[in-house]
């Protein structure tokens, strides 16, 4: 297939476009490479996949020099016009929108970045899908949409009225704003809810990260709500396989959806939302503990009251997923922890 990726020198839209590469799709990977974190980070991801950073013009395609089937547009979602241009002189197949301006502490100090890029950002993806005739629309949701919701595991048939964050409130509109166009233009879309992503290449804003950081630096981690949080961490391999499997399986709508008794996650229109979790939430004190021994060095922490935006307990019911796609992610955060570990250590020179 033909399939754009947005955010593709981001942590997930990288090893997305690399995976679909790897299995002979053509990519086309968009992003607007801001300073949210260290943009060299982002550069030297594009530079994995034969991007280099020297051959990059704004709003102009740059071949790779590594896969002969990948194609990089530095350019925002914002620019209505530029996208406007890219979906009518490239026809996808499908596309799979990853980009977004994340975190959910950010959301509370710069608000309007999140209107700007999920929400007018996202506006845009969806009038592009519906006029250049996209066969399937996958875009990135998130678990924060659980917000205040108590019932664990999290599932897709639970009321997610509720989101603390600017973040997720955002992330909620973006599905609200997907459904409306698959039943209003018979657009197939999926909306994917992750859960807490970690792994090599991550983002320096991730709580595995930071704590690695500091924990060779000598330095001393905050641990919010004095440790009592558990999350339920899944690792890039396992989101990447999930993702790749919704691509391939765009939906059809739910036969038996009634709007009586609605079922959140699906509708009559071929609409469906999928969470993508380990389904197994790893306890904080656990996780450090993980880190620690990955390491060989113990961390000193500094034990703080919860914070604004954050919930105890993230934890995914996936039956969606294994019932449907025959998935469900497994990878042990032992394993992830190790393998993210031994890329830091490798990517810094430690």
């Amino acid at each position: 297939m033909k399939i754009l990726v947005t955010g593709s020198a981001g942590f997930i839209g990288f090893f997305l476009a690399r995976k679909l590469l790897e299995r002979g799709d053509e990519v086309l990977g968009i992003d607007n490479i801001n300073d949210y974190y260290n943009p060299a980070l982002k550069y030297d991801r594009l530079r994995q996949s034969g991007i280099e950073k020297e051959h990059i013009i704004d709003s102009t395609a740059c071949k790779s020099g590594k896969y002969l089937n990948y194609r990089f547009i530095k350019i925002n979602l914002e620019d209505r016009a530029g996208l406007e241009n890219i979906f009518k002189d490239e026809k996808f197949d499908a596309v799979c929108n990853i980009a977004a301006q994340a975190g959910v502490r950010y959301s509370i100090q710069n608000p309007y970045a999140y209107i700007d890029s999920n929400i007018n950002g996202f506006m845009n993806i969806l009038e592009c899908c519906r006029h250049n005739r996209v066969n399937h629309l996958v875009f990135a949701s998130s678990s924060s949409v659980y917000g205040l919701n108590e019932k664990i595991p999290f599932s897709t048939a639970h009321n997610v009225d509720h989101p603390i964050s600017l973040y997720a409130a955002s992330k909620k509109a973006n599905e609200l704003m997907a459904h409306t166009y698959s039943h209003l233009f018979n657009l197939h879309v999926t909306g994917l809810r992750f859960f807490t992503v970690y792994g090599p290449w991550g983002r320096p804003d991730m709580a595995y990260f930071k704590f690695t950081k500091a924990i060779l630096n000598d330095e001393v981690i905050d641990v919010y709500n004095n440790g009592d949080m558990s999350r339920d961490f899944t690792y890039i391999d396992d989101i990447i396989e999930g993702v790749v499997r919704v691509i391939d399986s765009p939906p059809e709508g739910n036969k038996n959806w009634n709007g009586f008794e609605p079922d959140p996650g699906s509708s009559r229109a071929p609409y469906k939302i999928y969470n993508i979790g380990n389904s197994s939430p790893v306890s904080l004190f656990n996780f450090i503990g993980t880190i620690e021994k990955a390491l060989g060095k113990k961390a000193k922490m500094n034990l703080l009251p919860m914070q604004p935006g954050d919930v105890p307990v993230t934890y995914a019911d996936v039956t969606d997923l294994v019932e449907n796609l025959n998935y469900r992610p497994d990878t042990s955060i032992e394993y992830g922890i190790g393998e993210f570990v031994k890329w830091y250590r490798e990517y810094y020179g430690l």
